[in-house]
């Protein structure tokens, strides 16, 4: 069974009032019909231009934001149908990691706080047991145990995103949404977090969303492509076929235009995914 089924998603805007009156001035479709599914252990990967919808999609499949029409299930459970209750329980197996290490951390909390915050909420561990989990979270994702007594602006972007994606984990999640996690970053440290991505999704079993600009990035770490062009998706399929063989002139255009990081992330190595230099 899949664990993520996404059908006929539609999100629209208003767009706002004129100056002169009379009310709103046309929509904006930011989604428009997109229709998607994912296996368990597989990388979806989703990759178009600012603007094309993608980040919207990662929100409505999450229910952070609601869609306009259409039906997410998740592990054969409507999400977009439960109670409170039922989506609080369904929180615990769907995380995030945002675009933003800057942004998405709160500068008033130390670390250890920032990633046993999903804990506190949800678990209910005593104060040793959160601790224990936050020092294996920081292990795992390359940093220092040491880190849990700091703030984020002691720490550069990259490592900034690692603490992101361990707060994602603390909770054990099956789904991330990876919502564009390397777009802030240089080209070298992106690679890093590409790698540990990868490295994680493997000894925790994981199945991600992971949302890019970036044709290369998404070709190395998905096992499908979801192409998206002014909310719609205009092409998908096995990784392999839409970079070798596309057959949209926009997935070409995608192909062409950001080389940047082709083998970068493969070139990396081994030494990358243990990395907490950036």
């Amino acid at each position: 069974m899949a664990l993520v089924e996404a059908r006929d998603l539609v999100k629209v805007y208003p767009l706002g009032e004129s100056i002169f009156g009379g009310g709103a001035q046309g929509e904006v479709r930011a989604v428009d019909g997109v229709s998607l599914t994912i296996e368990p252990g597989e990388t979806m990967g989703v990759v178009g231009e600012s603007g094309s919808g993608k980040s919207t999609l990662g929100r409505l499949i999450l229910r952070l934001i609601e869609p306009t029409s259409g039906s997410v299930r998740f592990g054969g459970r409507d999400v977009l149908r439960a109670s409170s209750g039922e989506l609080r329980r369904l929180r615990r197996d769907m995380q995030i990691v945002f675009q933003d290490p800057f942004g998405s951390l709160d500068p008033r909390m130390r670390v250890g706080e920032i990633v046993a915050e999903p804990l506190l909420v949800h678990n209910g561990n005593s104060k040793r047991e959160r601790r224990a989990r936050v020092n294996e979270l920081l292990r795992a994702v390359g940093l220092d145990e040491s880190a849990a007594d700091r703030h984020p602006h002691e720490f550069s972007g990259g490592q900034r995103q690692r603490i992101g994606i361990a707060r994602a984990l603390a909770l054990k999640p099956k789904f991330i949404v990876a919502d564009e996690p390397v777009s802030a970053l240089d080209v070298s440290v992106g690679a890093q977090i590409v790698n540990l991505l990868a490295r994680l999704q493997r000894e925790f079993g994981l199945t991600y969303l992971f949302i890019s600009h970036s044709m290369p990035v998404v070709r190395y770490l998905a096992t499908h492509i979801a192409v998206m062009h002014r909310g719609k998706v205009v092409e998908m399929g096995p990784t392999e076929r839409i970079v070798n063989a596309p057959a949209h002139p926009y997935t070409r255009s995608l192909l062409q235009a950001t080389p940047e990081m082709a083998e970068a992330a493969p070139s990396t190595g081994e030494s990358a995914r243990h990395s907490t230099r950036e």
